[in-house]
């Protein structure tokens, strides 16, 4: 028998905090969704707000629309984020 206790990777997320940008498609969406199953809640931002709404509702996480050269949206992305 062996002393190691198997870890449980399903929810090793659970208690963080989580912000994706480009998170409504692609590379993006497909983070936002394994992160949520892991247990993070995620924050999603992106400049496309029906696609990043949709994104948010899925893995039950916000949407915050994000232009990320905009230094001042970027600031109330993780402004939204820490709320």
């Amino acid at each position: 028998m062996s002393d190691i206790t198997p870890i449980d990777l399903t929810q090793r997320l659970a208690g963080k905090v989580a912000v994706i940008t480009g998170g409504a498609s692609g590379i993006g969406l497909a983070t936002a969704r394994r992160f949520a199953a892991e247990g993070a809640k995620v924050v999603i931002g992106d400049f496309n707000a029906e696609a990043g709404q949709a994104a948010a509702e899925e893995v039950d996480g916000l949407f915050v629309q994000v232009d990320v050269t905009d230094e001042a949206q970027v600031n109330a992305l993780f402004d939204a984020a820490v709320a």
